[in-house]
Order: C-alpha cells, then sequence, then structure tokens
C-alpha cells in the first residue's frame, strides 16, 4: 500500500519537527514555507535549507528545491525530505497530500480555511477551532495540556509570558524595532555578552540584551516586519538547548502523529 503523503507548512522547530517525527514512522512528508522566512530557532530546525539547499536535523536530511519535479525526486528517492517554497496550490495538486499540518505558529494571525487542501487538516497553535479552518487543531501552549488532540472546539488563545530559563523569560529576546533588512555576522551557538552588537536593520544597532549563547537568530539578509522575533538568547551557555529537538515541538508533533494514527 502507498505511504501517506502529509503536506507540512512552516520550516520553525514546530514544523520541523512534526516533520520529523512523521518521516521518521513512514510517511511521505512535503515541507513548505514562504521565501527567506524569519525562523530564529534554526539549530532546531530544517530552515536552513532554504537558504544552503539542505539541513539536517537529528539525523534526518532536508533538501530544498522550488521546482516540483526535483521535489516529486527527492520523495521518490527517499532518503531526505523535500522542503519547497512552490506556491501552496501548485504542491497541493502535484502530490494531493492525504493530510496537511499547519505548523506556521502565527500566533497574531487568524488562520484561513485549509480544509480544501487535504482529506485531513491539522492546525497548531492559536486561533483554531476543529472542524473550522481545519478538522483537527493541537493544543500548542505550555501546560498539561501541551500537544493535546481537538477534535472539537478551540486551543488555548494566546497569553502568558515565554517560558522562564535561568531566571529569564522575555527579556531573553529581541524584536525587530523597526521594519527593513536583517544583517547579522553572527551564527547560531556563539557565545554573546550583554549589550553586544548582533545585527542590524537599517540603521538600527539590535544588542544581545544579555550574556549567553545564541539560541535563536533571524538569517542574514531577510526582510523583517516590525515586532518580528529576531534573536533569542539562551542563558545557560555551555548547557543551552540550541540543537535539535526541543521538547515543547517534540510533544506538539507527538499530538500529530497521535491525531493522525488513531
Amino acid at each position: 500500500m502507498a505511504r501517506q503523503l502529509v503536506l507540512v507548512r512552516g520550516t520553525g522547530d514546530v514544523g520541523s519537527a512534526v516533520a520529523h517525527l512523521l518521516f521518521r514512522n513512514g510517511f511521505q512528508v512535503v515541507l513548505h514555507d514562504v521565501p527567506r522566512p524569519a525562523h530564529t530557532r534554526r539549530g532546531m530546525a530544517f530552515a536552513n535549507a532554504l537558504f544552503e539547499g539542505k539541513s539536517a536535523l537529528a539525523g534526518v536530511l532536508a533538501k530544498f528545491s522550488s521546482d516540483i519535479e526535483v521535489v516529486a525526486q527527492i520523495l521518490a528517492d527517499g532518503d531526505a525530505l523535500p522542503v519547497t517554497t512552490a506556491a501552496i496550490e501548485t504542491v497541493v495538486k502535484a502530490f494531493a497530500p492525504a493530510i496537511m499540518v499547519d505548523a506556521r505558529m502565527r500566533k497574531r494571525v487568524s488562520p484561513e480555511p485549509q480544509r480544501h487542501l487535504a482529506s485531513i487538516t491539522i492546525g497548531l497553535g492559536p486561533n483554531f477551532a476543529a472542524g473550522e479552518q481545519t478538522d483537527i487543531a493541537i493544543e500548542t501552549a505550555w501546560g498539561d495540556e501541551l500537544g493535546r488532540v481537538i477534535r472539537s472546539g478551540s486551543t488555548q488563545p494566546l497569553g502568558g509570558a515565554p517560558r522562564t530559563i535561568a531566571g529569564h523569560s522575555s527579556d531573553r529576546y529581541v524584536y525587530a524595532p523597526v521594519a527593513g533588512m536583517f544583517i547579522t555576522g553572527c551564527e547560531i551557538g556563539m557565545k554573546v555578552g550583554a549589550g553586544q552588537s548582533i545585527a542590524t536593520i537599517g540603521n538600527t544597532v539590535l544588542l544581545a540584551p544579555l550574556a549567553g549563547r545564541l539560541r535563536g537568530l533571524t538569517h542574514s539578509e531577510v526582510e523583517v516586519g516590525q515586532g518580528t522575533k529576531v534573536i533569542e538568547i539562551d542563558p545557560r551557555d555551555e548547557d543551552a538547548d540550541i540543537y535539535g529537538i526541543g521538547e515543547r515541538p517534540r510533544r506538539i508533533a507527538a499530538g500529530v502523529l497521535t491525531a493522525i494514527t488513531r
């Protein structure tokens, strides 16, 4: 029997964890995103494939192509996850996915109806209601409900401060104070000091809010909107959690797998 094909939207840490788990469990998976996205946790995602042509995460390789025929060949080869920025309508028409997972995690955007994109559609994050924009929703807020499969009702609304790490919460992040081209010479995992220059947007210099290691950093030469999260510091230094699949994405991905297999 042919393996089910899953279309996962979003190459951030959550979408990548979902794609990774489904790929490892025998599904065919196509990852989709916009060109040059502003994802920050690139050490915990397949996002770098969009910039460098390929990327590895926890033993799984992803390869990028905007050409649908090349994507089909990567699928047929079966040794890597295909990542594409082709129009979503083109991807759906070419591959007729059995399952679609919206893992874009657009916290302040009301998701559009997507039940026409696949036989089973799953929405992750706030603002999803099962049976409305998608058939199923998955809870993504920290807590006992994280990863819960929702077949009736809505996910929790966006709220609360980010999880505290070594005494730091919201102050670990830098958000773009202005819109423009994000430029940086730093790399994921680098040690930085408090007040160190990390990047620029036009004439605006962005400084590290505290000492630690760069857990999140938008790729250089990416256009960002005002308010976009562009830098994240992990204050734990040598114990910093920078690479691989994190606890929250892993639990969300497990929820997706449960929703599909049950």
